[in-house]
């Protein structure tokens, strides 16, 4: 995989929340033992993750606009029709409850 291929929402991550999210699957998503792995409270690990995911929606946004665009250029490159792009993009965001 290359870099350009590698989301947008992984790449805005600091090595601490990457981390985070490699011990969190280790622990098959239990805090309680990511509470212990810390050595810290099951409700400050539960704080940690609910800020990994705010950061994690933040960036997922920015990866919707970046999709939304994708389909814009294609239609300005006269590779994929007006009503068919609106299509796309109406079942997109749908789909992503926008």
């Amino acid at each position: 995989m290359e870099r350009g291929d590698v989301p947008a929402w992984v790449l805005s991550l600091d090595k601490e929340s990457l981390e985070f999210i490699r011990k969190f699957i280790l622990n098959s998503g239990s805090l309680k033992n990511m509470a212990n792995d810390y050595d810290v409270s099951y409700p400050t690990v539960r704080t940690m993750l609910d800020k990994l995911i705010k950061k994690i929606e933040l960036h997922s946004k920015e990866d919707d606009v970046e999709f939304v665009n994708m389909i814009k250029n294609l239609v300005i490159d006269e590779q994929l029709g007006l009503e068919t792009a609106k299509i796309i993009i109406a079942k997109y965001k749908a789909e992503k409850g926008d």
